[in-house]
């Protein structure tokens, strides 16, 4: 099995390697254990790295069988394209971030590497959480959905931690687009979703706003 992980990167699993991560593993309300603020997190602070092996989109699909995918028994996250991060081999506790339908924060990729930043400011004892917002496979039924049954319980929960469908696409005029005058903003990312039925598997990118970096 090939590593793509790169060779010259930090031996640090935290963000900022002169603390520690601002949370910690408890029971989580929502789903098994999560990610609970330790102390105050402000706006637009890094919280962490989602960190792993980095591995092939073919090689994903190999290593979790369809199985796997519906039981969320995954850490994936598509890096870009061709490229995978697997949080269940040498990684982090970023991998046990629960989603939320009102998320908290939200994971961004820089530079070929994911990041996760507080969307807004969180309390000490607050869950973190962000939307998962996983893409709907080509040709998903309603069996297929429902196994992405969400729990978050918030009060604009809903019921799915699949993306939103896309409404159709509606003919507009063309227009130049405006000069950029400001820097561009880091990628929004979310985790791998769903790779759909065996006969029709793609690999998913992860959607603009994710999980997914």
């Amino acid at each position: 099995m090939t590593d793509l992980t790169p060779k010259k990167r930090s031996s640090s699993k935290t963000a900022d390697p002169g603390r520690p991560p601002p949370f910690e593993l408890r029971e989580s309300p929502i789903q098994g254990r999560g990610a609970f603020a330790t102390r105050r997190i402000r706006k637009g602070a890094r919280i962490t790295e989602y960190i792993g092996e980095r591995i092939s989109q073919a090689e994903a699909d190999a290593r979790y069988d369809d199985e796997a995918m519906e039981r969320h028994h995954t850490f994936l996250f598509n890096l870009d394209e061709k490229t995978v991060v697997d949080g269940a081999v040498n990684g982090n506790d970023a991998r046990f971030i629960n989603h939320s339908c009102d998320p908290n924060c939200q994971a961004f990729i820089e530079e070929d590497r994911i990041f996760i930043y507080a969307l807004r400011d969180i309390a000490q004892d607050e869950e973190l959480c962000y939307d998962y917002a996983y893409e709907r496979a080509e040709g998903m039924d309603e069996d297929s959905e429902a196994l992405y049954v969400c729990r978050c319980g918030a009060k604009n929960c809903r019921g799915t931690i699949l993306a939103p469908p896309k409404p159709p696409e509606r003919a507009r005029p063309v227009k130049k687009a405006a000069k950029r005058t400001h820097p561009r903003k880091a990628k929004e990312h979310n985790p791998r979703g769903p790779k759909g039925p065996r006969s029709q598997r793609t690999s998913r990118k992860g959607s603009g706003g994710r999980k997914r970096a």
